[in-house]
């Protein structure tokens, strides 16, 4: 592989990773229930001291060592780049939320407004970052281990995951506050929403510009 199509891919990963932090912000900010894959975060940021990145990374970290305890000798090395992907999206999670602070809808509409943006920014961010194919984030690694070790298909490894960070987000927000945190109709359309969208993009933009552009980096010169 050309260095300079590898570049093109992590610049490809980055900027996922950037759209995929505002599209949470935009989700936490619009008050009704986060995505699934960050509703476990978030509550941990409303229990503890832990802000919502810091508590991403910590989810990560731990999905990373399941991923080790899974495969065992299958684990293959170069899956550690994982954490700092990890390290790096819990602090975009960070920094974007403060640069939208200002944001605060009102009404209902409007906050609905601004949680189908986050979604949709979401599904970009997720269609950028599979795509690039450099390497997945923990939580998709993670499932990637499950369907490999138990022989299953990843559609269904991913309800189950996302099914379970729900509950755990909703069990802790109960036993920590009497109520559920990050978890309400945005949580449900955007666990319905973001894999269309996602689909969607990569259909209609990102794999067109992908066949597109790896012809150039590897044309005879």
């Amino acid at each position: 592989m050309r260095r300079e199509y590898l570049a093109g891919r992590c610049l490809l990963l980055a900027a996922g990773l950037v759209i995929m932090a505002y599209g949470v912000a935009l989700s936490i900010q619009a008050g009704l229930g986060t995505s699934p894959i960050s509703s476990l975060p978030y509550t941990l940021s409303q229990l503890t001291p832990l802000t919502v990145g810091t508590a991403t990374i910590g989810m990560h970290c731990v999905l990373i060592l399941m991923q080790i305890l899974l495969l065992r000798r299958d684990y293959s090395p170069v899956q550690l780049l994982q954490l700092p992907v990890a390290l790096l999206f819990g602090w975009l999670t960070d920094l974007t939320l403060s640069t939208i602070q200002f944001l605060s809808p009102e009404s209902y509409l409007e906050r609905w407004g601004c949680c189908l943006l986050g979604i949709l920014l979401v599904g970009i961010g997720v269609s950028c970052e599979v795509n690039a194919q450099v390497v997945p984030l923990a939580g998709e690694g993670f499932i990637l281990a499950v369907c490999q070790t138990f022989s299953l298909t990843f559609p269904k490894v991913k309800v189950g995951f996302d099914c379970s960070l729900v509950g755990i987000a909703c069990i802790l927000g109960l036993l920590g506050q009497g109520r559920l945190l990050g978890v309400r109709e945005g949580t449900v359309a955007a666990a319905v929403l973001v894999g269309l969208v996602s689909k969607q993009v990569t259909k209609r933009a990102v794999k067109p510009i992908m066949e597109h552009v790896r012809p150039a980096f590897f044309r005879e010169r």
